[in-house]
């Protein structure tokens, strides 16, 4: 039986993120099915310089770290997506958070424990030795693999209280794009050297397999580029598009023979298999300089539930905030992000996709109203812990009973 504390589901009906209660999972001790909460987060805990984080996490009392670690406690997922977290080779950062914030109680909350992580390298800020800007010099973030000032900057991490089958992840950090048939490359940008070495992810796409139970849950994890800080030729904006279409090709319902992970492995997921995506997407539906349609690709799967999360503090936010956000055309009550005012406004950003097997029962944004005494946590410009908040979805797992 799975005996780690959750919090009840919230609802945008909530009015304080402080009525949250922690309780076990109303089906954990029912045989042959599991609740999970999954999660994403991009907690922003990327530094401006290598071994920064490291230093800032070795002490338990670095201000951010406390605050997105209690974040983290407040929600209590069982498997949760860290986005712009340094990759810090033999997952030494990883161990810190857990150890020195994570497994200790942060303003009043209850500690947690996630036995399992996965790291790995990002693309980030590993120098691809050609001019990929077009500045007229080669060097600095925008010529890298993946845009950042030192190799691993805004990476990721997997934590999870149920076990990683690390013999049978996968990761895509290699593929080129345009190996990706159909790719929105602007072949008149990029010159047929670049074209040639041009990765598509611009951290890393993994496919970090789960054990419930009895049952293999296939975490699907990335963070595509911004699509802005580019020009008219849209190259952020195009690999955007193309890194959220591959997992819509990994998922199905073709196999993909084309797709090739670092290892060699061919092929996408097997069919049938369950899986959950997560990440900053960084494309919202409705509003924002994402390629129009972009997000749809995951949303409009058949193979894909969008639980819808919601939260009662992204609503009020829209209104309270004003600018850009009045001007928006998607409901503010789904936003994940709290960005610039003036352009582009709060947006939905994040997100936790389950397949069709894993059916939602529950699903929130961590953003409380300003009255809850939990605003603290997330805040205003500058933020206490990051512009983005923590996104969860409960889903039940046919076979996942321990």
């Amino acid at each position: 039986m799975h005996t780690s504390l959750r919090a009840v589901a919230v609802t945008a009906a909530l009015t304080t993120a402080a009525a949250v209660l922690a309780a076990a999972p109303a089906n954990a001790d029912r045989p042959g099915a599991a609740e999970l909460r999954v999660a994403t987060y991009n907690l922003s805990l990327n530094r401006a310089a290598e071994g920064e984080l490291v230093d800032d996490l070795s002490t338990g009392a670095d201000p951010q770290a406390r605050a997105v670690a209690e974040v983290i406690q407040r929600t209590r997922p069982d498997i949760i997506l860290l986005n712009e977290f340094d990759y810090v080779e033999d997952g030494v950062a990883a161990d810190l958070f857990r150890a020195n914030y994570l497994e200790v109680g942060q303003g009043g909350a209850d500690p947690i424990e996630y036995p399992y992580a996965y790291v790995a390298p990002s693309n980030t800020g590993i120098p691809s030795g050609f001019d990929l800007n077009n500045d007229g010099t080669v060097g600095g973030g925008d010529d890298a693999f993946g845009f950042g000032l030192f190799p691993g900057q805004y990476g990721m991490a997997v934590l999870s209280t149920y076990p990683i089958v690390e013999d049978d992840v996968r990761t895509f950090q290699n593929f080129r794009w345009k190996d990706l048939p159909g790719a929105l490359l602007p072949t008149a940008f990029y010159s047929p050297e670049e074209q040639d070495i041009l990765r598509l992810s611009s951290k890393s796409h993994w496919d970090v397999p789960v054990q419930v139970g009895h049952r293999t849950v296939h975490v699907l994890v990335s963070h595509p580029t911004p699509p802005t800080f580019d020009g008219p030729e849209d190259r952020n904006g195009r690999r955007n598009h193309d890194e959220i279409r591959f997992w819509a090709e990994y998922v199905g319902p073709g196999r993909a023979s084309w797709i090739y992970d670092d290892e060699g492995g061919r092929g996408g997921l097997k069919p049938g298999s369950a899986f959950v995506i997560l990440g900053d997407q960084n494309s919202d539906p409705v509003d924002g300089d994402s390629v129009p349609g972009a997000i749809q690709q995951l949303l409009e799967h058949p193979r894909v539930v969008d639980p819808l999360p919601t939260s009662a503090g992204a609503s009020e936010a829209a209104v309270l905030q004003g600018g850009a956000n009045a001007s928006h055309g998607g409901d503010p009550r789904y936003d994940t992000a709290d960005f610039a005012d003036s352009a582009p406004g709060n947006l939905r950003a994040d997100y936790v996709l389950p397949s069709r097997q894993l059916r939602p029962v529950g699903a929130g944004v961590f953003w409380p109203v300003r009255a809850d005494p939990l605003s603290r946590l997330t805040g205003e410009f500058p933020f206490p812990t990051s512009d983005h908040r923590l996104v969860w979805a409960d889903v039940r797992v046919p076979g996942g009973g321990r």
